[in-house]
């Protein structure tokens, strides 16, 4: 018995066991008893289950039902008299499978102890293997769990949450393509119950074909389905938790479960998108992410997404308006193709109704913002005082209070309708829609480019040039805003200056009138001098592309104005005296064409009649491209340079002093965004400035493969750099090369020294070596170990000196010793015992011949300050060290001669 049953054992029955032929009989045992009866003498009854122990329980094939199309609703006490019996049949198969499995195998007996002395974690892990075993049958282990699941401990809590959320989702406890049905909507049971079935009472036959393992089968169904709904209910409360880590982990659990099984998706997306409104912004942002996240699995569910936010978020009454914005934020990142027209539709109505709604709250804000300042209400909404007066502090810190109010009420509108005009512009392209409609909400759109946001009327400009350029709505007015928006003050400080910029190049570019594009010309040129040099640099570039689209502009550079009244004389009126009225203008001078910069339509202002005298002052700009380009311009010269202003902002300007490699950017075929057009792609042609790389790709200034390049491939901005990098690098290399030199010539000068200073002294002194300069052998002979043999001899030692007679040389007019004997007149002869007039015939190496301990030795070198014994050793044995090992063959001559006088 404690031996696992096979499934042809459960199918057919129990397996007779082999014969023992030990027994004596098969039948009876060694007591006379039969094996076959139990100890009351009862046969014992084998397991037979009603279904299949299997994972996965929605796989069992289930015998045929016949199904009718229109069938007859039966009575609900049937309905209930039937599910009564199915629940006993279910709850019956579950403790059978729990007699026949559970208790005697060894592996489920560890797991019920672990079930009843281990710790949590051991729990939750037996109770759900315990339920991946067979489902059906383990409705208690389930339990067990989903009540775990309610402790107050969120750790428990949590583990048992996510063991259910494996076991419903990536699990196989759900049927993965359809939804549970409950048991009194089962079809096979209500076609069953037709005619006379339909009185069915408890303890009659089953009826229709219905068997008992259909009921067993529906029973379990409609109890998962209500044991998930229970669940459902756990992770809502979970998501409301005050514990920020509580409600991210609940979101998640609410996202898997409805990315991977099709049950309950209703609630589940209805719990999702309402955590958009959560207080915590990361909460909200994760909703938002893992609903994107769930557009891309399942991208059929974009309109049943779109749907649900409109309805349970953005028109919901007294939602915040944090909850709106991060709704909106979410539909207007939903990625759409030409194939989605209705969804960018709904999308787009969606949209115009916000609009619509946020200009009527804000009509009534100031409205409501008039009254309360009449009555003067405090923070509570009371009247201050009865009507009277407030004080001054009360005054005061009511303004403050409204001031302040007033400010998060204006930036959170602002950024609503920001999002609101980003989906707008994109999903405008994929929506198929009406003149009528665009036509009644262009108005709308109008009135939020007057908006206190700058960066939302550029935005609601973008998306009427949009409109205007398909549609052909307002575009006279379009260009008249947009030439307005060129004298706004605002215009300086924002930060969408390249938005701005692309804004004017893909309206100029699709514009009919050349008049109308040269008074844009004219009038960019005007204000750019208040603008700073990256937004000066985009507009000369942005005049430059047009240039190449509209070639007559150059006439505006190079042909006069036409002053056909100007006759180069001067002419004076005289003022007008009092009583006296000025003499009227000829009619001549009043009419005459001209330029006229305070015309509100660019197309009468006259721009085409005027010079664009305003690239002048640009070419003594301080800054060298802002210099450069101006010149180009009005040389019309071809400009090449990058258009991508952000390369000429301060911050870049200082980064290039620290002398950093950038890091390596993966190239992307989108930009920053996956919204924004790819690159290469007829949209991003329509884009002045598609990339904002900045010196991204640029290496360091002080590389030498940067200053080693020509001057005329140096952008103007980093002249200076190149310029000083290269005099740097180049100084450096000549140490190098210095450094190198002198190394190499020390180590030259350790072998070959004393060769240097022998041939230095032979040139000094041909007289003493004579026309041989064949010396090999005597020059590396130690002088010190010469003067230490010659003292232990006895024999002459070098301090007492060698009295040399050079005077056979003195007739030689080359030697140097005779070139100072002519240059000295108070001299008759050369006198070898003189020290001084040795010393001065040889000023590379100064000789003392007489060599006497008491007379002083002479200064061997101008830097030694002090007479000490050690220099003058130092002295003598360097100077010895230099000597010439022999005299010439007339000294010794002169030597022999003298022994013989004596």
């Amino acid at each position: 018995m404690g031996k696992k049953r096979t499934h042809a054992e459960t199918k057919d029955g129990p397996a007779r066991p082999p014969p023992d032929k030990s027994r004596l009989s098969a039948k009876h045992d060694g007591n006379g008893k039969d094996a076959r009866k139990n100890s009351s003498g009862q046969p014992k009854t084998r397991p037979n289950l009603l279904f299949t122990p299997q994972p996965e329980w929605h796989a069992v094939v289930l015998p045929a039902l016949s199904i009718v199309e229109h069938p007859t609703v039966p009575a609900r006490h049937v309905l209930e008299a039937l599910h009564q019996y199915a629940d006993e049949l279910l709850l019956a198969d579950g403790d059978e499978y729990a007699a026949s499995h559970l208790s005697k195998d060894s592996s489920h007996k560890f797991m019920s102890t672990v079930m009843t002395s281990g710790t949590m974690e051991d729990k939750v892990s037996a109770l759900t293997l315990l339920v991946q075993e067979s489902p059906l049958h383990t409705t208690k282990a389930f339990e067990q769990l989903l009540g775990l699941s309610r402790k107050k401990s969120r750790n428990a809590a949590m583990m048992a949450l996510a063991a259910l959320k494996d076991l419903m989702g990536q699990g196989v406890v759900l049927p993965p393509n359809r939804k549970l049905k409950a048991f009194a909507r089962q079809p096979g049971l209500i076609s069953a119950l037709q005619g006379k079935a339909a009185t069915w009472k408890y303890g009659d036959r089953l009826p229709g074909a219905v068997q008992k393992m259909h009921l067993v089968a529906w029973a379990y169904e409609d109890w998962l389905k209500k044991q998930y709904f229970e669940m459902l209910k756990v992770i809502e409360g979970w998501s409301n938790d005050e514990v920020e880590f509580s409600r991210n982990r609940a979101v998640t659990m609410v996202w898997e479960l409805l990315k991977e099984k099709p049950e309950q998706e209703e609630n589940l997306l209805r719990l999702l998108i309402n955590k958009l409104g959560d207080k915590e912004k990361k909460v909200a942002s994760r909703a938002s992410y893992l609903l994107l996240q769930l557009q891309i699995t399942h991208p059929a569910m974009k309109s049943v997404i779109i749907s649900s936010i409109e309805s349970d978020l953005l028109f919901r009454p007294n939602q915040s308006g944090t909850a709106k914005y991060y709704g909106v934020i979410t539909m207007n990142q939903t990625v759409l193709s030409g194939r989605e027209q209705d969804v960018a539709n709904k999308l787009l109505e969606i949209y115009f109704s916000l609009f619509v709604g946020l200009l009527k709250q804000q009509k009534e804000h100031d409205r409501k913002g008039d009254a309360v300042e009449k009555l003067k209400v405090n923070k509570h909404g009371l009247v201050q005082g009865g009507g009277g007066k407030p004080g001054k502090a009360a005054l005061k810190k009511q303004e403050k209070a409204a001031t302040q109010a007033f400010k998060v009420d204006d930036e959170n509108r602002e950024k609503l309708i920001s999002a609101i005009l980003t989906g707008v512009n994109r999903a405008f392209p994929f929506a198929k829609t009406d003149d009528e409609k665009f036509g009644e909400q262009i108005d709308t759109i109008f009135q939020i480019t007057h908006s206190a946001n700058f960066n939302t009327s550029i935005q609601a400009m973008s998306l009427i040039q949009q409109i205007s350029s398909t549609k052909h709505f307002s575009t006279d007015r379009f260009y008249r805003t947009l030439y307005e928006s060129l004298l706004d003050p605002r215009l300086i400080e924002t930060s969408k200056h390249i938005m701005y910029l692309n804004l004017l190049y893909r309206a100029l570019k699709s514009d009919t009138s050349i008049k109308r594009v040269q008074a844009f010309v004219k009038r960019l040129l005007q204000i750019i001098h208040l603008h700073e040099p990256p937004f000066i640099c985009g507009v000369l570039y942005l005049i430059n592309e047009l240039i190449i689209q509209f070639p007559s502009i150059k006439t505006m550079v190079t042909a006069p104005e036409d002053n056909a009244d100007d006759s180069g004389d001067e002419h004076y009126d005289d003022v007008p005296e009092e009583g006296e009225t000025a003499a009227p203008k000829k009619q001549s001078e009043t009419q005459r064409p001209h330029y006229d910069a305070r015309k509100r339509d660019p197309s009468h202002a006259d721009a085409d009649l005027s010079c664009l005298w305003e690239l002048l002052p640009l070419q003594a700009h301080y800054h060298p491209s802002v210099h450069v380009l101006a010149t180009k311009l009005v040389n019309q010269d071809q400009i090449k340079e990058k258009p991508d202003p952000t390369i000429y902002t301060l911050m870049n300007f200082l980064d290039k002093f620290s002398f950093k490699n950038a890091k390596a950017k993966a190239s992307a075929t989108h930009g920053t965004s996956i919204m924004q057009p790819m690159a290469g792609t007829a949209k991003a042609a329509d884009y002045l400035i598609a990339t904002r790389d900045g010196d991204k790709t640029h290496g360091a200034l002080n590389s030498e493969q940067f200053w080693r390049k020509k001057v005329d491939d140096v952008r103007e901005d980093e002249v200076f750099f190149h310029t000083y990098f290269e005099k740097a690098g180049k100084a450096k290399q000549a140490t190098k090369k210095d450094k190198k030199k002198r190394k190499k010539d020390d180590e030259e000068s350790d072998d070959s020294g004393e060769d240097e200073i022998w041939k230095a002294l032979v040139n000094s002194r041909p007289e003493v070596e004579g026309p041989q300069d064949d010396d090999e052998g005597f020059s590396d002979i130690d002088m010190e170990d010469m003067m230490s043999d010659d003292d232990e001899e006895g024999g002459i030692g070098m301090d007492e000196g060698v009295e040399l007679n050079l005077g056979s040389d003195d007739d030689e007019d080359d030697g140097p010793a005779a070139g100072a004997d002519e240059s000295d007149d108070g001299m008759d002869g050369f006198d070898l015992d003189d020290e001084e007039a040795f010393v001065d015939s040889d000023d590379d190496i100064p000789v003392n011949l007489d060599m006497d301990d008491e007379t002083d030795v002479d200064e061997t070198s101008a830097k030694s300050t002090k007479d000490t014994e050690k220099d003058k050793k130092k002295a003598k044995k360097r100077k010895l060290k230099h000597l010439p090992t022999f005299a010439s063959a007339d000294d010794y001559a002169k030597l022999i001669a003298g022994d013989d006088s004596e």
